[in-house]
């Protein structure tokens, strides 16, 4: 047995914690910082989906885990301008391909991700150490830091950070086991491989995915096995670009998901690439007030009291929603995963909004045909592969 103590549980109260192995050595080493409960459990899933990722795409990948659930995920396509812009990357800095897809994965909801748990595919080297001291963030686990990177971490938050490192070689028992209120649970690891080969049958009319969509829906199925259940997620350009999970309705993920998408997207607008942010505004404020900027009554969340003058050198001009939904009718070529059936076709209609042509879902609804039939109505491909990812 191999055991390793915590500072405390979920909540402080929660003396005496500790996590351990039944037989052999913990897989994980604390190279700086001292991991908590639930700094642990975003490590362990986050490091399942990164390595799952990279294994899927052959790409480096990285993630950014709040509560149990990625805030985003990502691998390491190229950075638009825009998105170098909108996820705040100086337009003279190379990152290397994991820094890439840590910027994109962070990038990916940052209200979110705010105080998160880093998770790397990929030894982690200075350039994407670089993008992580600049964040605030929980902690980082990868297969091995440069010394480079590794000086850099520790000296984040005067040493306090958490950096943990993750034997690569290491293959969990069979089967799981968990205790809730003195009653074990066991079942068999979830080792279902969602690589390309997990996107077929394709059930509708339209049956042309192109290869970028390919990717996102690949990205899509591997984050929804390490969300909270119920969960959707959408993708976009190798990333999550909205994941709703934990809810109890399939209509409230789509729905949750898709606002946040609906914000990445307002995000790349020059109205919000343009905004006149005060010179010494910190990132974490600039998120801010972005969101408030895009939220559904700006008049009364940014305007109300000239709440402006906290970041903009000058009033910026509104962004009315009706703006927001014509500039969002050219968002197109999104992929949406769901992590079980959709019970009604409502679930599809709110996809289309947020520019959803791709979905791939397990199927098996009593109503499947009338899901078709509206995934036929717009033209969209959908998948529907027989594979349920619940996490719980």
């Amino acid at each position: 047995m191999d055991s390793m103590e915590l500072k405390y549980g979920c909540n402080p109260n929660q003396k005496p914690a500790r996590v351990f192995t039944e037989t052999g050595n913990l897989p994980i080493t604390i190279l700086s910082g001292n991991a908590g409960y639930i700094n642990l459990l975003d490590a362990l899933n986050a490091w399942q989906l990164v390595s799952s990722l990279d294994q899927a795409l052959g790409l480096p990948s990285a993630a950014s885990f709040k509560h149990v659930s990625p805030a985003g995920s990502a691998v390491s396509l190229p950075l638009s301008d825009a998105e170098r812009t909108m996820y705040f990357v100086p337009k003279d800095r190379i990152l290397s391909p994991l820094a890439t897809a840590y910027t994109r994965a962070r990038g990916a909801d940052r209200m979110s991700s705010f105080g998160d748990f880093v998770s790397l595919s990929r030894e982690c080297d200075l350039s994407t150490a670089q993008c992580i001291k600049a964040e605030v963030s929980d902690g980082v686990i990868a297969p091995g830091y440069t010394e480079e990177a590794l000086a850099l971490l520790k000296a984040k938050r005067n040493g306090s950070y958490t950096v943990l490192k993750i034997d690569a070689s290491y293959v969990p028992p069979e089967l799981e086991t968990r205790t809730v209120f003195g009653i074990t649970f066991e079942q068999e690891r979830n080792t279902v491989l969602l690589d390309a080969s997990a996107l077929k049958p394709i059930v509708t009319n339209n049956t042309v995915l192109p290869e970028s969509s390919v990717i996102d829906m690949v990205v899509a199925l591997n984050s929804l096995k390490y969300t909270q259940s119920n969960s959707v997620c959408y993708a976009k350009n190798g990333q999550t670009i909205g994941v709703g999970a934990g809810q109890q309705s399939r209509i409230h993920c789509t729905r949750l998901a898709g606002d946040k998408a609906d914000l990445w997207h307002l995000r790349q607008s020059e109205r919000v690439l343009s905004l006149p942010f005060l010179p010494k505004l910190s990132r974490n404020d600039k998120d801010n007030a972005i969101e408030q900027y895009l939220s559904d009554d700006p008049e009364t969340s940014l305007f109300e009291a000239e709440t402006w003058k906290r970041f903009f050198t000058s009033c910026p001009e509104v962004f009315t929603l009706e703006e927001k939904k014509e500039y969002l009718k050219s968002v197109s070529g999104v992929s949406l995963a769901s992590d079980a059936f959709f019970p009604f076709r409502d679930n599809i209609d709110r996809a289309k909004r947020s520019g959803v042509q791709y979905i791939v879902q397990p199927g098996g609804s009593v109503r499947d045909d009338l899901v078709i039939e509206a995934c036929n109505q717009y033209s969209m491909v959908m998948v529907c592969n027989s594979i349920r990812l619940f996490h719980h």
